[in-house]
Formats: C-alpha cells, sequence, structure tokens
C-alpha cells in the first residue's frame, strides 16, 4: 500500500527515521555506562516497546498500573511504574504484576509504603521501589535527605519491598529553549543527586539506581554523571516542542493530512485538534513550518500565501506533542519512504488508571 492511498487523519511513523533516532540515543549513552529506560507513555505501543528491548533497553518505564499490565502481558519483563500508586484495588494489581515480572514503582510517603507492605505480602511479592526526589519539578517527591534517608529506611524493614534507588525525572527542564539554562539547571540537579546518594551511603544505605533526566537533558550527561538509567520518551518520535530545543533526533511522527479545500487566502487540511495534540506547542506543517497553523476540531489552516497546494494533496504535520497526539489514536502506520508497511494497535490508547 502507497503512503498517499491511506485515509486521513493518518498517525504515520517514518521508520527510517524512528530507527536512527534509537540508534542515536544508544550510540550517546552506550560510552557513558548508562542504561535507557524509554519511557512508553509516548508511544503507548507494545510493539515499539519490545523494538526499544531489542536495541539494547533494560527495561521499560510507563506512568500509569494499566500501562504497566499492557507491558507485562505482552512480555516485558523490566517494568518502572514512574509514579505513585495509592489505591487500595490498584495494590492488589501491583502486587500480581510484582509476582509476573521485575517491577518497581516509586513512593515518596510513609503510609503508601505501609499499603504496598501489606499488599505484597498477601501475594508473597517482592515489590521494588524508588523514592521520589523533589529536584524542581514541584510534584511529588520528599525534599530533604533527611525525609529521603527516613523512607528508604522504611522501605528496607518491610520483608516484601526492596529499596532499589532514587526517582529523579527533570521534566522541568525538558522544554527549557534556552540552552545555557537548561544546561545549568541540570548540573545543578546532578550535584542535588550527589549530595543525597553520598549522604545515604554514608547512613550505610547503598543506592543501586537512580532513575530519570528526559528527552530534553539527556546530552548533558556524561561518564561522571549520578544517574545510572535514562528516561525518555520523545527521543523517538520528536515534535514541534521538542524541535525548538535542536536537539540530535529527528521529526519521525507525523499527522498525514489531506487539502479539502483552499480559496484565495487559505489552504484548509482535514486534520484537528481531535487529531493532533496542541497542548505544548502548535502544529507545523513539515513543508511549510514557517506559517502557522489556525487549528479547529476537525480542520487545520494554513496561509495560501507560500503553501501552494491543491485539493486532494497529502501533507506531513509534525504535532506539537507527540505524547499526547498518539493517545488520540487506535493506530499507528509504519512507513518507509512511500511504502506503508504495517499497521500497528496504540495498545495502551486512552489507558489512564
Amino acid at each position: 500500500m502507497q503512503l498517499e492511498q491511506l485515509q486521513t487523519p493518518a498517525l504515520i511513523l517514518d521508520m527510517d527515521l524512528f530507527e536512527q533516532n534509537m540508534a542515536t540515543m544508544k550510540n550517546f549513552l552506550t560510552p557513558l555506562g548508562l542504561a535507557l529506560r524509554p519511557h512508553y507513555k509516548s508511544h503507548k505501543c507494545t510493539a515499539i516497546a519490545h523494538m526499544q528491548i531489542a536495541q539494547g533497553a533494560k527495561g521499560i518505564c510507563c506512568a500509569k498500573l494499566g500501562e504497566a499490565e499492557d507491558l507485562v502481558n505482552a512480555g516485558i519483563e523490566d517494568v518502572l511504574i514512574a509514579n505513585q500508586i495509592i489505591d487500595q484495588a490498584k495494590l492488589a494489581r501491583v502486587a500480581h504484576l510484582a509476582n509476573c515480572c521485575y517491577l518497581t514503582i516509586c513512593v515518596d510517603n510513609e503510609e503508601n509504603i505501609k499499603a504496598l507492605e501489606a499488599a505484597a505480602a498477601v501475594q508473597n511479592a517482592t515489590i521494588h521501589c524508588l523514592i521520589e526526589y523533589e529536584i524542581g519539578m514541584k510534584r511529588c517527591g520528599v525534599e530533604t535527605p533527611e525525609a529521603f534517608y527516613a523512607l528508604a529506611k522504611k522501605i528496607s524493614d518491610c520483608p516484601h519491598l526492596v529499596f532499589e534507588g532514587i526517582q529523579a525525572y527533570a521534566g522541568h527542564l525538558s522544554h527549557e529553549t534556552d540552552f545555557e539554562t537548561r544546561k545549568v539547571e541540570s548540573e545543578k540537579v546532578e550535584q542535588r543527586l550527589l549530595e543525597l546518594r553520598t549522604y545515604l551511603e554514608q547512613k550505610s544505605m547503598p543506592v543501586k539506581e537512580v532513575s530519570g533526566a528526559s528527552t530534553g537533558t539527556v546530552e548533558f550527561r556524561t561518564k561522571s554523571s549520578v544517574y545510572t538509567e535514562i528516561q525518555a520518551g520523545s527521543y523517538i518520535f520528536m515534535d514541534t516542542a521538542y524541535n525548538a530545543l535542536n536537539l540530535s533526533f529527528k521529526s519521525a511522527l507525523f499527522l498525514l493530512c489531506t487539502v479539502m479545500s483552499t480559496n484565495p487566502h487559505l489552504v484548509i487540511v482535514d486534520t484537528g485538534r481531535k487529531s493532533v495534540s496542541l497542548d505544548q506547542m502548535m502544529p507545523i506543517l513539515e513543508d511549510y513550518p514557517q506559517w502557522p497553523l489556525k487549528v479547529s476540531e476537525e480542520h487545520s489552516a494554513v496561509s495560501a500565501e507560500e503553501c501552494h497546494a491543491a485539493i486532494g494533496d497529502k501533507l506531513r504535520m509534525i504535532p506539537g506533542h507527540c505524547c499526547t497526539a498518539v493517545n488520540l489514536h487506535n493506530y499507528l502506520y509504519f512507513v518507509r519512504g512511500n511504502k506503508v508497511i504495517d499497521k500497528v494497535p496504540i495498545t495502551s490508547r486512552g489507558n489512564s488508571i
């Protein structure tokens, strides 16, 4: 099947660029001795998760329990839920998963640790725990080494829990467009994490993993980085928000759209906000990046001053935010050149529980 034969809007992945992005990440991290734990929230597709494992990723991280269940049911054997799970019914599901794979979960309070231990004890499961450290996101996480140590000690005293290390996702720096600010603030995060790790080691509390960073900060890592594994998701796809940072990764994810109408002022395509997200930055047409789009529910319009596409032409739109764009679609089409080579279900689309 040829690309232009697809019904639109269609979410498509340029496999050559996708594979180039995976190779770029691997070639950067391997000499540094850092592991890659890709974030499932970006693609929500078990087929892609297996591709990432095949390319050397140590495991997969995700944001939601339902995503973790999809991964484990698809045979992924090392899963990190990079979030806190506190609902009692969900904790029973966590314990079940922990008997099916090497499962790690994030915590940031004592009550949650107690509840995790109780759920794991019922099913005789072992749950590995990262304690989330507040490194600037101002979201979850403990704020001091003393509070962190108290939780680590609590975990170590639980027979069914294992203290794994530190969760430190630098999402607040991911889209900082000023290079020097992003670099300096990333170095400050490294220093804070080093101080925390040193403090814990002095307390005879060894740290196995420091997990986090992000696509936008990965290139600041060095051989001396305190991080042991990188939680990057968008690097495989990219979008207009990340393209503004001039990273080493290329746009591989597109919305294929069709020109449905033209007039002396506008070219209108059949792809709107129900098919492409607008939450971080506006999408653009790949061939007309300098012309802003006006986006409504089912349509997008671009100035006809420079865009001379005709009715029926197929155009590629780069999403503003790849992660939320993927979550709007049931399928992802793999393409090479102008040929469709596969249609892959987005298995965790809408899976937010």
